[in-house]
């Protein structure tokens, strides 16, 4: 029988049962690609995240796993292995280098708070289609296109109204995910941006708090705004808050995390190679 520690966190919130809850996986050694989906399955989040020692480097190597599928960014599971990272080892460094289907991210810790360094995904012009319309169910202003859809409405209150289609959102071809997407405004006049994420396609109907979405939406709302550091919320029922800033071709989100519980998977040695 093997086991393997399993962390539930809850990322880009310093509350409880809020912002975007992941599973975490810390390896010595990587475990068959299968398996690390059956897992994945079983946490039934969003996303678990595993990582393990890169070897001959103080670095790690680190996958992101929804229950569907494996993905190539996904930023608050980032957030909580670094999280994990720094409550499993005494001796954690402040900074740590993680190895990824998208090129090496570096997480930074400064007291509570955690900053992820990740590659900008700007949009670019769309179109507009009845698919898009009858998934969200209201017409946005206009549409982006990066690795996801962006809708872009001219409220806050128009993205919270949001009641979408998810059949036909599945029925979208070629999309990965939609992020809904306004200006701060009343009730979210205290923030920059405001967003929500829906990715039916990749099991996640409506993502919490997605930092993957927010290397699309920190250069859009950047430029728009004027400003290169923003505060952003996405207005999920659980709730997120994210800081994000805009540094070149870099964009550099903060957050906080917070423990919610640990065990184990119990493994059969004939699973464990």
């Amino acid at each position: 029988m093997t086991e393997i520690a399993c962390f539930h966190v809850d990322a880009f919130t310093s509350r409880r049962f809020a912002g975007n809850p992941a599973a975490v996986c810390p390896l010595q050694a990587w475990l068959p690609d299968a398996l690390l989906q059956q897992i994945a399955a079983e946490n039934a989040l969003s996303e678990t995240a595993f990582y393990a020692p890169r070897p001959g480097t103080d670095d790690f190597d680190l996958r992101w796993f929804t229950p569907e599928v494996e993905v190539d960014l996904c930023g608050h599971a980032t957030l909580a292995a670094a999280f994990v990272h720094s409550h499993v080892r005494a001796d954690a460094p402040d900074r740590l280098r993680f190895w990824t289907m998208s090129g090496p991210l570096t997480v930074t810790r400064t007291g509570e708070a955690f900053t992820l360094d990740l590659l900008s995904r700007p949009a670019v012009p769309g179109d507009m289609s009845e698919g898009l319309f009858a998934a969200l169910g209201r017409r946005p202003a206009e549409v982006l296109v990066a690795r996801d859809l962006v809708a872009v409405f001219t409220s806050a209150a128009e993205v919270r109204a949001l009641r979408p289609d998810f059949a036909a959102m599945l029925r979208l071809p070629d999309v990965f995910a939609v992020i809904a997407t306004a200006p701060g405004g009343e009730p979210d006049a205290d923030v920059d941006f405001v967003s929500r994420c829906f990715a039916p396609a990749q099991g996640i109907p409506e993502d919490p708090v997605t930092g993957s979405a927010h290397c699309t939406l920190t250069p859009l709302w950047a430029d728009r705004l004027g400003k290169q550091r923003l505060r952003a919320r996405q207005v999920s029922r659980r709730s997120g808050e994210l800081t994000c800033e805009l540094a070149g071709d870099r964009v550099l989100i903060t957050g906080r995390a917070v423990l919610v519980k640990s065990g184990q998977f119990y493994l059969d040695d004939v699973d464990v190679p």
